[in-house]
């Protein structure tokens, strides 16, 4: 099917879906190398799954917010080109499974129709910027963050300096003290403040999870809101200078910032006013805008059949907004997933009773506003019609879970199942804890944390144990993650891996344990530390004993079959192989970036590009002689040491002052236009001595490169 782009696609996106189209069309016909695709195809939100032959397509909804027909164009691309199915992530995206990889460029051109775009949704890239799902509405905010979100999404999408980072970087913005965005574990977390009347952020830094966690550190009490996107990008500019390019598990801007192996928090804040200089702008104004709040229609009257009920999930989902005689609905969807057919019925039961502004939650669930106390039974006999009035919205019944084995490639145990039968216990169960929405339970399919285990206040992620011949499908155990209602945030402790199957039981262990031995009103997480990691290891190790296993604990849950562990390759992080000549063509490309940049007076995105065909070149010709290099400063240094002192590249300048000159000069257009021809001159000389390479005439001839973690 030929693709087709309407007018409503902007200049920039539809350039976008035509080189997808074309490297698609060059992979399938051999022209693209594979690895080099995969990098090329994560930043456009195109993600292999585990199925083979399918892909898994993520959007990229700044703070989650979506409008009726943008959810409905969603639903209907799902039908048409997936499985039906819309899945809500924890970072407030949807994501598409079972994709074809040829229909994705199509798919995306229908999502920029009505606004929506997969650019930079996975990849080395600044990841969806997150935020509270309240903002605008939260009675604690100081103000508004959403208008700072905004302008933070629409300054790093197609941004030169953050297109193939080390790792990926994700940006938190949460509406109040409270930290209901997590701030504590992304790379930049920002809070409301107001200082002498001006607004500004708490700023923190360096957070993360994956398998191993780390509490994001602060940087500032208090920046000028016009100061937080120079930081930010002279922080990224430092973050891709310095941070880690070949140990993939130690890439992340969190080690970069550990005090003994990196560069630690004062060393980064150093480099950052350094580099400051080689921002387009010192300071970056952002208008502030206050949200214009909806008149919404009256409901009709309906009967409320079961009262209980209705009054059960006004207490769990229904908040009053910092607007007067407004109300906010919070929509509880299980694993966040939700079928086409149900999102359009769905649109189409509340359009109008609320808001026309849907917010993703991080915790997979919806968030409506702007309603009216008269119209909530309406609302609560349409949910309940589609089998969204579940109470308990963000409670200890509303559990997080990754996709798990479902579709992921790197799934260990399946943490969707789990997660229901979790669910279904608890409300029957445990219904007065179900209105204590500050036990959290988060689950992921193994110890990459998408489903935010390490900050639950009970948490599990997929392992594995081998008992005799046979190998039994498993969950590690944490405890005390989260957030505190003061806003304190907390990383779990590793406490003891159990079978899959007595899961339930665990939970049963710890919650009747809770509810016994907790002062009263004590928080969970303080009644974890009062305690101590030992005594719960002790009350769950009758759990861990294999002679009793039954033969289903060999299974896991949803399956029938003998568990077999099968863990693919994952693509979080970009690729791990290339060829030189493959790195040589980088730095031809963006050269041609630089020039296009140059043409349409962007200085300091030509000057970017510019400097990277430095690094590039300088890297091709490092690894022709087996140096590897894992950061670019690493490159710039080693390549005066081995080459330009040497004599075998000749340059009339040191290549490190050279390439450094990015941060000790202001972007302008002669600067732009100098560094543009000094790099291109400099790749010409690099692919002429990899031709003598190749030839035979240079020594090293036709070296490929095959096992180096190449991201430069």
């Amino acid at each position: 099917m030929a693709l087709t782009i309407n007018d409503k696609v902007t200049p920039e996106a539809k350039k976008d879906i035509l080189e997808l189209r074309d490297k698609i069309n060059g992979f399938n016909l051999g022209k693209e190398d594979e690895e080099r695709f995969k990098l090329f195809r994560l930043a456009r939100g195109v993600y292999g799954q585990r199925q083979q032959g399918v892909q898994m397509l993520r959007l990229k909804m700044p703070y989650g917010k979506l409008t009726g027909s943008q959810l409905v164009r969603i639903a209907d691309l799902s039908d048409e080109y997936s499985n039906g199915n819309l899945h809500a992530t924890t970072r407030q995206n949807f994501q598409l499974h079972y994709v074809k990889l040829e229909d994705s460029p199509q798919i995306w051109s229908r999502l920029e129709e009505e606004g929506v775009t997969t650019r930079e949704a996975c990849g080395n890239t600044v990841r969806n910027i997150t935020a509270s799902a309240n903002a605008g509405i939260d009675p604690d905010e100081l103000f508004d963050v959403v208008p700072y979100v905004e302008a933070t999404f629409k300054f790093f999408l197609r941004n030169p300096i953050c297109q193939q980072m080390g790792r990926k970087v994700k940006i938190a913005f949460s509406s109040s003290d409270k930290d209901s965005a997590l701030t504590y574990i992304h790379d930049f977390g920002f809070i409301p403040r107001i200082q002498d009347g001006k607004k500004g952020f708490k700023v923190v830094v360096g957070g993360g999870l994956g398998a191993q966690a780390i509490l994001a550190k602060t940087a500032y009490e208090f920046l000028p809101a016009e100061k937080i996107l120079p930081f930010m990008e002279a922080g990224i500019r430092v973050f891709d200078r310095y941070g880690e390019r070949e140990k993939r598990h130690k890439a992340r801007m969190k080690f970069l910032l550990d005090d003994k192996k990196g560069i630690g928090l004062q060393g980064f804040l150093d480099l950052i006013e350094k580099e400051w200089l080689a921002n387009t702008n010192k300071d970056f104004p952002i208008d502030y805008y206050e949200e214009e709040i909806p008149t919404v229609k009256q409901a009709p009257a309906v009967t409320i059949q079961d009262q209980a009920a209705y009054d059960h999930w006004y207490a769990t989902n229904v908040k009053k907004q910092k607007q007067a005689d407004l109300y906010s609905v919070e929509v509880k969807i299980p694993l966040g997933n939700i079928s086409a057919d149900t999102a359009r019925k769905f649109v189409d039961g509340i359009s109008g009773y609320v808001a026309d502004d849907i917010r993703v939650h991080i915790n997979q669930g919806f968030v409506l506003r702007h309603t009216t106390v008269e119209n909530l039974p309406y609302l609560y006999n349409t949910l309940k019609e589609l089998n969204l009035a579940d109470a308990g919205f963000d409670s200890i019944a509303d559990i997080t879970a990754c996709p798990g084995t479902d579709t992921c490639n790197l799934g260990v145990t399946n943490s969707t199942a789990i997660s229901l039968i979790l669910e279904e216990m608890l409300q029957k169960e445990y219904a007065e804890l179900v209105k204590n929405s500050e036990i959290k339970i988060k689950i992921s399919g193994c110890m990459n944390a998408c489903g935010q285990h390490m900050i639950a206040n009970i948490g599990f992620h997929g392992s594995s144990i081998k008992h005799g011949n046979l190998v039994v499908p498993a969950l590690q155990v944490v405890i005390g993650g989260g957030v505190a209602p003061d806003g304190k945030g907390f990383i779990a402790d590793k406490v003891i891996k159990l079978p899959s199957k007595r899961i339930p039981n665990a939970v049963k262990v710890l919650l009747d344990d809770y509810i016994e031995k907790s002062d009263d009103g004590e928080y969970f997480n303080d009644y974890f530390q009062r305690n101590g990691k030992m005594y719960f290891y002790g009350i769950l190790k009758p759990l861990a004993d294999l002679e009793s296993l039954s033969e289903s604990d060999y299974s896991d849950w949803g399956k029938t079959e003998l568990y077999t562990p099968e863990i693919g390759v994952g693509e979080c992080a970009g690729v791990t192989l290339d060829v030189i000549s493959t790195i040589l063509g980088d730095g031809e490309e963006r050269i041609s970036l630089a020039q296009e940049s140059l043409s349409l007076g962007r200085w300091s995105d030509a000057i970017y590009h510019s400097y990277s065909a430095f690094i590039v070149g300088a890297k091709a010709l490092l690894l022709s002689k087996d140096h590897h290099c894992n950061t670019h400063i690493g490159i710039i240094k080693d390549f005066d040491e081995k080459f330009v002192a040497s004599g075998e590249i000749k340059l009339p300048y040191s290549f490190e002052e050279k390439v450094l000159e990015i941060n000790k000069r202001e972007p302008s257009e002669e600067f732009a236009n100098n560094i543009l021809k000094e790099s291109n001159s400099f790749l010409s000389q690099i692919i002429a001595l990899r031709k003598l390479q190749v030839s035979g005439t240079a020594i090293d001839t036709n070296k490929e490169v095959i096992s180096s973690f190449y991201n430069a």
